[in-house]
């Protein structure tokens, strides 16, 4: 097993960080891996909030008007440099998240994806050319940029969620500045140095494009709070969110809002199982079910439940969990105590309410001291219950049978949460159904695929309680822009729209 404290040292230093970085504040990185320390960071003053934002606006004002596709240039360097260092910021993101190799490593991936986007999206800012009721004149729509951006993001996805929003507000003329959570603040302060490379090499971008704090909440709040910020993406809890969008919405300010997810899915009769069963390991247990995609709800056609069951029991048992750094291993840990007595007190609900239990225990034997480590567990449902309803970020997945296929839509659509959802059969008609305006009201509906995993050419995000914001692909880079109508006039008359008079 490698020596996690050298090695973290030297990729913190190969990343740029110095002991001048990671050492002397009152925010003390500890590792979810073995609880270690990793750093001792110095927290953003709350008083140096309103430079801060003067900085990032004064920044728009020059950054605004430069050509798009050169920003675009600014995002091509970064996802350069992302490149360069894929290895040790995957390392990290491992370190701090408690993710396994391949999954620190595919978050940086997911990042360096969303740079390649947004240079092709640099050139395709596109509005429309609208036809007008009055001779002699042209409408047209035009898109420009919108202001500052706030990033308030989440440990779970430490990096990837910051890059979907930086290179998309980038290249469409926002400067960001970004909060990050708490517990995953060393992989924030990396990709600002990365960051910091991208722009040396472009040469002449103005300063304050990029502002990362570190600290707690209040840091959110002024981010939140101030009428020069226009946008706020939040990512985290539908607590945070609910609390968030009203203090926006009262300044008349703009949320992209990325909150909880119940994810579920529907195995038919139809389903190759196989294919399923590899579907719903990933789904339930990745990150070590703390992803917003994370599969919680399985509902099977009772035909085939006691076989899927059985399937997926014998799958659990024999699945590897201890330090994500190790190779083969599957299972890292949860982020902290608190997620661990939370998934406890989750389990003992569910018994409570009639759920039979498999897994769910703590793992300590074979695992690094002072990391959470849980057996994930399966639960099987009289009912969707309150406990079912609620989503738990940990490895719980609970399965509930059906009869009827209107009857597993229900239950897929009866949560507060609306984020990502999937069926697995062979039935055309079932298949068609839950892509349809009837089917799952999710905004990540699939088939033949699990709800994790989404690629970054999709608009990500979801309704009900997760908020109902998009980020990443498709057109959610015009949620960081403002839209403008035109109409010019280029004859030598005045007609009014609508064919009104008004003859002086």
């Amino acid at each position: 097993m490698k020596d996690i404290a050298m090695t973290a040292e030297t990729t913190l230093s190969n990343l740029g960080l110095t002991d001048a970085d990671l050492t002397g504040g009152p925010l003390k990185v500890t590792s979810p891996i073995d609880g270690r320390l990793l750093g001792e960071l110095q927290e953003t003053p709350a008083a140096d909030m309103d430079a801060i934002i003067a900085r990032s606006k004064s920044a728009f004002k020059a950054w605004r008007t430069v050509p798009a596709p050169r920003r675009g240039e600014l995002i091509r360097l970064l996802g350069e440099e992302l490149r360069a260092s894929k290895d040790d910021l995957g390392a990290l993101v491992s370190w701090e998240a408690g993710k396994i190799t391949s999954e620190g490593l595919g978050e940086v991936q997911e990042m360096i994806d969303i740079c390649d986007f947004a240079v092709g999206l640099s050139r395709q800012l596109y509005g429309l050319t609208i036809a007008s009721e009055r001779p002699g004149h042209r409408m047209m729509e035009t898109w420009h940029p919108a202001g500052p951006v706030g990033v308030i993001s989440a440990f779970n996805f430490p990096v990837a969620v910051w890059s979907w929003n930086a290179a998309l507000a980038l290249v469409c003329g926002d400067p960001v500045i970004w909060k990050p959570s708490e517990k995953s603040p060393l992989t924030a302060l990396a990709c600002q140095k990365i960051f910091e490379r991208a722009l040396a090499r472009f040469g002449d971008a103005p300063e304050g494009l990029l502002q990362t704090l570190i600290g707690g909440a209040d840091l959110g709040k002024a981010l939140v709070a101030s009428e020069d910020v226009p946008i706020i993406s939040a990512t985290g809890s539908t607590r945070m969110g609910r609390a968030v969008a009203p203090i926006v919405a009262e300044r008349f300010g703009k949320c992209i809002l990325e909150l909880g997810g119940n994810n579920a899915m529907i195995v038919g009769p139809s389903a190759d199982l196989e294919m399923a069963v590899r579907a719903i390991v990933f789904s339930a247990v990745g990150t070590a079910g703390q992803r917003c995609t994370t599969l919680r709800r399985l509902i099977v056609h009772n035909s085939i439940r006691e076989d899927l069951v059985a399937r997926l029991k014998k799958a659990y048992a024999g699945l590897p969990i201890g330090n994500p750094l190790t190779e083969g291993i599957l299972i890292g840990p949860l982020v902290d105590e608190a997620s661990g007595a939370a998934m406890s007190t989750a389990l003992e609900a569910a018994k409570a309410e009639g759920g039979a239990v498999f897994g769910g225990d703590r793992v300590t034997d074979g695992v690094p001291a002072g990391g959470v480590y849980m057996q994930p567990a399966i639960v099987e449902m009289p009912g969707q219950s309150n406990v079912v309803k609620t989503e738990t970020f940990a490895p719980i997945l609970y399965v509930l049978g059906y009869d009827e296929f209107e009857e597993a839509l229900e239950l897929q659509n009866d949560v507060p949460q609306g984020l990502s959802s999937c069926v697995f059969t062979l039935n055309m008609r079932e298949a068609e159904q839950f892509l349809s305006p009837a089917g799952s009201d999710c905004g990540i509906a699939n088939v033949n695929i699990g709800p994790s995993g989404a690629e970054i050419g999709g608009a990500f995000g979801g309704e009900k309680e997760t908020g109902g914001g998009r980020e990443s692909g498709s057109d959610a880079w015009k949620a960081y822009m403002r839209r403008q109508t035109n109409t010019v006039n280029y004859s030598a008359e005045l007609p009014l729209a609508q064919g009104v008079k008004f003859d002086i």
